[in-house]
């Protein structure tokens, strides 16, 4: 009962560990991964327009008289409104489309999410022009529909070629394409690429995020921000200002809250491990006292019982993580979701439990058979008697 107990706890603390390596290094992934924008000096609020009562054109109206104040602000770079903004837990429109010149498969309806943005949005992002050109003001409520793609959207419609003056069709109106913009994430850092483009906000409707680009202190911008809106609207108000860094961490919190779980099953579970094969060597030496003792009164060296018992320690070691390893290795699919460029199977990591494991029991056994190799055999054996 006392080996069954033990290959138990070696193969739980096997698949706990690889879980648990497994999520550090698709966490390492995620952090490594480019959104597809630069983070460093973006900070990004809002301001709810609709509860202060504005109308659409009235907000825009606000949105463009704040950002010229803003930028004229000594340490802001770039300011831009948009409808929605990377990681948030809002989503992204989404429209049917029909591409121009692109012969669809049978049954297939082509759809793209997009964002309704101000003028400089992509560049306050961080986000790279291809090609073409990103909004300006001109591009307003009378001039023509226009369209900034991005590469994902511009290699799956019109398959290498540039799609700058190109048309496509969004809710039956035609879009001209004036620019083709870097793919980058919108929810999520894991989100597979996807056909997204970008419309003016003036031709859609206007938008309540806003995304500031600046070296100044979070704090900072937040009380120039709240002066200007007040000077504005004194029944306005911003809502807080968030270093972009931070709210995309905020995202990844299921990823990096199902680590720090994992994590501290997978080390009671190794001292759970480490304990009960000490307790099993400890009580074995005990019980086979005069054993060691009448061996050694024939010859048998301190080292010759120091390897006796740390092989019995090794084969119920290895006995339970090869267990563990056929239990991880079905068992750990069931990450798949929380994991990011890591194969469940990911071979650094069935490692590294390994390692772990293999160190812990060897230390635990360790104590025991030192015991044993310093038995002495006149007083096991009298004691035995």
């Amino acid at each position: 009962m006392r080996g069954v107990l033990i290959l138990a706890q070696v193969a739980l603390s096997f698949v706990l560990l690889t879980g648990t390596a497994l999520l550090v290094r698709s966490v390492r992934q995620i952090q490594t991964t480019s959104p597809g924008f630069v983070t460093q000096n973006l900070l990004a609020s809002a301001i709810d327009f609709t509860n202060a009562g504005y109308d659409a054109r009235g907000s825009m109206n606000f949105e463009d008289e704040l950002v010229d104040r803003l930028k004229q602000a000594p340490g802001v770079q770039s300011v831009a409104f948009s409808r929605a903004r990377p990681f948030t837990y809002r989503g992204y429109p989404s429209a049917p489309i029909a591409v121009e010149g692109y012969v669809m498969q049978l049954d297939e309806q082509p759809t793209a999410d997009y964002n309704p943005v101000g003028p400089a949005y992509l560049a306050t992002m961080g986000i790279p022009m291809v090609s073409g050109r990103e909004f300006t003001r001109a591009d307003n409520e009378t001039a023509p529909l226009v369209a900034v793609v991005d590469e994902t959207m511009a290699a799956q419609y019109w398959r290498g070629q540039d799609p700058v003056d190109k048309r496509f069709q969004m809710k039956g109106r035609w879009l001209r394409v004036v620019g083709v913009a870097k793919a980058s994430k919108h929810s999520n850092l894991v989100e597979q690429k996807k056909p997204f483009f970008y419309v003016p906000m003036r031709q859609s409707g206007g938008g309540d995020e806003l995304s500031v680009r600046s070296a100044l202190p979070p704090k900072t911008v937040a009380k120039l921000l709240f002066r200007e809106i007040q000077r504005l609207d004194a029944n306005l108000a911003p809502d807080e200002v968030l270093p972009m860094r931070e709210q995309m961490d905020r995202v990844t919190w299921t990823q990096r809250a199902a680590m720090k779980l994992l994590a501290i099953f997978g080390g009671l579970a190794l001292l759970l491990c480490a304990v009960g094969l000490y307790g099993v060597m400890a009580y074995s030496v005990s019980q086979g006292t005069r054993e060691l003792g009448l061996r050694m009164a024939l010859g048998a060296r301190g080292v010759d019982l120091l390897r006796s018992v740390i092989s019995e320690g090794i084969v119920l070691m290895a006995a339970g993580m090869t267990l563990g390893a056929m239990a991880a290795l079905s068992l750990t699919r069931l990450l798949g979701d929380l994991l990011y460029q890591t194969s469940p199977r990911d071979p650094l990591a069935f490692g590294v439990a390994l390692v772990v494991i293999t160190l812990v029991s060897l230390a635990a056994c360790f104590v025991p058979a030192y015991r044993a190799s310093q038995t002495d055999p006149v007083r096991a054996l009298r004691d035995s008697a």
